[in-house]
């Protein structure tokens, strides 16, 4: 690329930067530690506010810099380009740096530690897990500190509505979803141009995928049967794919996307682990709702979603059990210790014994913690606490 070509995409992106809107505080700053001497890669699905993120990042710097590699002017952006880009951007004397999407670029990750090496303040941001980690694990080994960014949750829907906790504004959570965007317009075209884009871009180009409405049906289909078991065999023969290992392949790239995310089974043995029937989730309710007619009526899945994508950004681990019974979520805590989770969107003379027999059933000394989480339900059953999911995700414990 042209130097000026460069210059004016800067000075472009410079200003776009300056006039827009910092947003609502994320959560996720407080994990970041400013002071660390690591490069801090920042990824999460597209449109979830990464640039947003590092707008509010580089409010802790004097003089910080930017630059977007999803911006269309440098489509044509290659690893030789790093040396005009880095003498643009060096004459403004930066103590920081900041660059978005940056798998983009091939060998982006020679610069990044070149730059590294040099005692430069980094930050990335990537919304493909697979790029992402394999130029990480290869060539920044022991150099970088990765946080993954989701659409909003519960309190960050909260405060970016001016809401107070309770089933109302948890119906419109579950309704809406967290990409703000969308909150923001309520355009569904918004949410299904990113399901376009997520396919699209993410997958198909990068993967090199043939059968590209094959994918599109299959994370249709997925996403429309979230919180429900899936087999890779029995996806095989429903696509007509032949092959079990091109599904599996196929989800393996919907997940670094960041789409979905497959549940595996509790067990001891790591081959029961792969071999089991898998249960599949969508990364926003929201999403799914624009995307597919009858998600919005299953109310109860929709419950178990937004529940699932809030372990997720608690905890490391996390599975379903099963024996004669099933326990929606099993979660190893930092202290070693687990969660059994239930979720019910409403308790009643037809399910309580069901719902409690599941979380039974994952019995044994380091289960410390049992929980149905329900709509708007609170209750005690012995050692299990009935609480409404407006006040676990809101990190309200008891009553009062």
């Amino acid at each position: 690329m042209l130097r000026e070509q460069l210059y004016k995409s800067v000075q472009a992106q410079e200003e776009w930067l300056a006039g827009s809107e910092e947003g609502i505080q994320r959560e996720i700053l407080n994990e970041i530690q400013l002071e660390n001497p690591y490069i801090n890669v920042i990824s999460g699905i597209r449109r979830s506010g990464k640039s947003t993120l590092l707008h509010q990042l580089m409010k802790h710097y004097k003089n910080p810099v930017y630059f977007n590699f999803e911006d269309h002017r440098v489509y044509d952006f290659e690893i030789n380009d790093f040396e005009k880009l880095d003498q643009i951007l060096a004459e403004k004397n930066p103590d920081a740096w900041f660059f978005d999407e940056m798998q983009n670029v091939k060998g982006w990750e020679r610069y990044v530690r070149s730059a590294h090496d040099q005692g430069r303040k980094i930050f990335i941001t990537g919304s493909n897990a697979s790029l992402l980690s394999r130029e990480l694990g290869t060539k920044l080994t022991g150099r970088y500190l990765q946080y993954l960014l989701y659409p909003f949750s519960y309190q960050e829907f909260l405060s970016f509505k001016d809401l107070t906790p309770g089933s109302g504004s948890l119906k419109q959570y579950m309704s809406i979803g967290g990409f703000p965007e969308y909150i923001k317009m309520r355009d569904t075209g918004i949410l299904q141009q990113l399901f376009e884009d997520i396919i699209m871009r993410d997958v198909v180009v990068r993967y090199e995928i043939r059968r590209e409405e094959t994918l599109k049906s299959l994370a249709l289909f997925l996403i429309s049967n979230t919180g429900k078991e899936f087999s890779y065999n029995k996806l095989s023969k429903r696509f007509q794919l032949g092959s079990a290992n091109t599904i599996i392949n196929y989800v393996h790239y919907l997940s670094n996307s960041y789409l979905l995310s497959p549940l595996s089974l509790y067990t001891y043995s790591l081959k029961k682990r792969a071999v089991n029937p898998k249960k599949i989730y969508a990364i926003d309710t929201g999403l799914i709702d624009a995307n597919t007619l009858s998600f919005n009526e299953d109310v109860g899945r929709i419950l178990e979603n937004v529940v699932y994508i809030e372990l997720r950004r608690r905890y490391k681990e996390i599975y379903y059990h099963r024996n004669d019974q099933e326990c929606d979520f099993v979660v190893r805590k930092e202290n070693g210790l687990w969660s059994a989770i239930q979720v019910s969107y409403q308790l009643d003379s037809d399910n309580l014994n069901r719902e409690m027999n599941g979380i039974k059933e994952t019995k044994g000394s380091q289960v410390d913690e049992k929980l149905i989480i329900t709509f708007d339900q609170e209750d005690s059953l012995g050692d299990i606490h009935v609480i409404p999911a407006w006040k676990w995700l809101s990190g309200i414990k008891k009553s009062g």
